[in-house]
């Protein structure tokens, strides 16, 4: 049975070969790794290599030109599977510079080969083989030695498949010529059998190999992915607590030049009173300062604070009123800290600008089955008289404190659509301003 090699176990490793081939192949082209065909056409190569075995009477003349450059071409496949696998490029560079050089030098051979039978004979690449092979194994394992230097349980599976190939190989090679071929006759085995063999081990082995770095590199990959998840949402809450802490040195600002403004007009009654409600109004910042989010409850007690600040600040006041639908729970919306003031802020001392009376900010909470949306309506002079009456300057800084709002109620629901509208609404002789903001209530 050993001695035919057209028996069913020479057969089976053949299929073995062809399946193995077929199969990683068909991977290959479903998630595009080159690892995945170096390794198809290294078994598929082998294959073919063996196939000479059963190969048709009519048809044996074919392997006197390829025989050898079959093999040759699945060392170069070989090689390439190998660096891929052991990632040598980026673990010894150096070496892999060597490594490029004998897979091209391969693929190189194998035309010479067939080039030497056309010119020459086969007894010809008989003999040029049997001069390279002791050549390419001392350099296969030199390369065995430094790919210790790369750490991981599959750099010792590859070295250990490649040995068992390499040495039984070199048993079929070489046995003959020491033993002759009457002593294989005698004990019933073709020298091929250790061929076969070894190349069965190897495969399997690399196989296993596939698998284990490819479950590593899926693990590695899902890690990666966790981290970056886990980055991307600090970041988020990094750039949240930014865009906080670039709009509050604007807003205390505001809030200090009217103190001052009381001082120097020597109202100390309403310096007095206007410091103990901004008092109280800075101990609530400061209190959620810290907090990426508030209930939507707390934020319209901080704007109600603002607000009597503000109807203090501005000659003759302002009417201020807050209407929320009834079936809203407060407490479960969660809102940015101080996120609508800027809103509020704009329409007092941009829409109330040149007005002197019956001035009146609209504050209104919808429900809208899974959104919230907040109406903040006014009856100043309107964005585009606004506009005219503005310095660029001024206008710029609000509109910073506007867009800043805007993007931290935006981050909060970053993978939901938030709505930020604001729209002129003068006509028929009357003027306004309305700013909608509609979110999920769900963050």
């Amino acid at each position: 049975m050993l001695l035919d090699l057209t028996s069913e176990l020479y057969s089976w490793i053949r299929g073995g070969l062809l399946i193995l081939s077929i199969y990683h192949f068909a991977i290959f082209v479903l998630n595009k790794r080159k690892l995945y065909l170096y390794y198809s056409l290294y078994s598929f190569s082998l294959f073919i290599y063996f196939f000479s075995h059963v190969c048709p009477e009519p048809y044996q003349w074919i392997y006197r030109y390829i025989n050898f450059s079959i093999q040759f071409i699945a060392f170069a496949f070989y090689v390439l599977f190998g660096r891929d696998l052991l990632q040598s490029k980026k673990h010894i560079p150096d070496w892999d510079v060597l490594l490029v050089i004998e897979y091209r030098l391969f693929f190189v051979l194998s035309l010479a080969f067939i080039s030497v039978e056309i010119f020459f004979s086969y007894e010809h690449q008989e003999k040029l083989f049997l001069t390279l092979a002791p050549i390419f194994t001392v350099f296969a394992l030199l390369t065995y030695v430094v790919l210790t230097k790369i750490k991981g349980r599959h750099v010792t599976f590859f070295i250990v498949g490649s040995l068992a190939y390499i040495i039984l190989a070199n048993c079929s090679l070489l046995l003959p010529l020491i033993v002759g071929d009457e002593f294989f006759i005698k004990i019933k085995v073709d020298p091929m059998f250790f061929t076969y063999v070894g190349a069965i081990i190897e495969l399997i082995m690399f196989a296993l190999i596939v698998a284990f770095r490819v479950t590593q590199l899926e693990n590695q990959k899902d890690r990666f992915s966790a981290d970056l998840n886990d980055k991307i949402k600090e970041m988020s809450e990094l750039k949240m607590t930014a865009l906080q802490s670039r709009m509050d040195p604007h807003f205390l600002y505001n809030s200090l030049n009217s103190i001052n403004n009381f001082v120097l007009q020597n109202d100390v009654e309403k310096a007095s009173d206007y410091i103990t409600k901004f008092s109280r109004l800075i101990r609530e910042i400061l209190k959620k300062s810290s907090n990426k989010t508030i209930p939507l409850s707390e934020e319209l007690g901080i704007l109600g604070l603002y607000v009597r600040l503000e109807q203090m600040r501005m000659e003759d006041g302002f009417d201020y009123v807050v209407t929320v639908d009834d079936n809203i729970n407060l407490e479960n919306i969660m809102v940015p800290p101080l996120f609508m003031q800027p809103y509020i802020e704009n329409a007092i001392w941009h829409g109330f600008a040149t007005k002197t009376d019956n001035k009146k900010i609209n504050l209104t909470v919808y429900d809208e089955d899974d959104k919230i949306r907040c109406e903040i309506i006014d009856n100043g002079i309107g964005i585009e008289k606004s506009k005219q009456l503005n310095k660029s300057s001024s206008r710029h800084r609000k509109s910073f404190g506007l867009q800043t709002s805007e993007d931290r109620i935006k981050l909060l629901h970053e993978h939901q659509k938030v709505y930020v509208i604001i729209e002129d609404i003068s006509s028929n002789g009357k003027t306004g301003t309305k700013v909608t903001i509609k979110f999920p209530k769900i963050i």
